[in-house]
């Protein structure tokens, strides 16, 4: 069963399916080793990884397994990351959340804005009962934009990620339905 994967608005962003387009501006933050400090894998360094990257989206959506979503500014179409659910399990009406952001858009919201709209999809669309997310436990500002969207920390995995023999814990986050509170105002479909 196949997931198209949406076109969300909101108030400054639209989130939409990836295009062949994307692949600079994604090799390029996927390839900052300072924005990929934090992540469960290491920077990029072949430009070719972008491709894959955008060819899994779109095997992702086909298979029905979630929807991963670019996300540019909507005044003038710059890239600033993505967002998405994947492990989308509907008899158990659960998904994972997960997203990267450019440096350059850290700490405009755009973060919590492009995960809420997600959010929203999944909960009417989807009929969610409950996303979890994870969060290396030194990324702070990831933690802040999980809490803001209402999730809850449940617990920690201990030493579950090495990446160039760096080892770290991750939080790990959950958001059940009946606790979301979505904000009309701020999303528009």
């Amino acid at each position: 069963m196949s997931l198209p994967a949406p076109t969300l608005r909101t108030a400054r962003l639209k989130l939409r399916p990836f295009e062949d387009t994307d692949a600079d501006d994604l090799y390029a933050m996927h390839s900052n080793a300072f924005v990929l400090r934090y992540w469960d894998s290491p920077p990029w360094s072949e430009p070719e990884r972008a491709g894959r990257f955008i060819a899994a989206c779109r095997q992702m959506a086909e298979d029905g397994t979630g929807a991963r979503l670019a996300v540019e500014h909507d005044s003038d179409g710059r890239f600033l990351g993505w967002c998405g659910l994947t492990r989308w399990n509907p008899e158990y009406r659960s998904a994972s959340l997960g997203y990267c952001f450019t440096e350059a858009s850290w700490g405009h919201g755009y973060a919590t804005e492009a995960a809420h709209a997600l959010l929203r999809w999944a909960f009417d669309t989807l009929d969610l009962n409950r996303v979890q997310a994870e969060a290396d436990t030194r990324n702070l500002g990831s933690a802040r934009v999980l809490e803001k969207l209402g999730f809850v920390r449940e617990g920690t995995l201990r030493e579950d990620c090495i990446v160039n023999g760096d080892v770290s814990d991750s939080w790990i986050y959950g958001l059940l339905r009946r606790e979301w509170r979505p904000t009309p105002a701020q999303v528009h479909q």
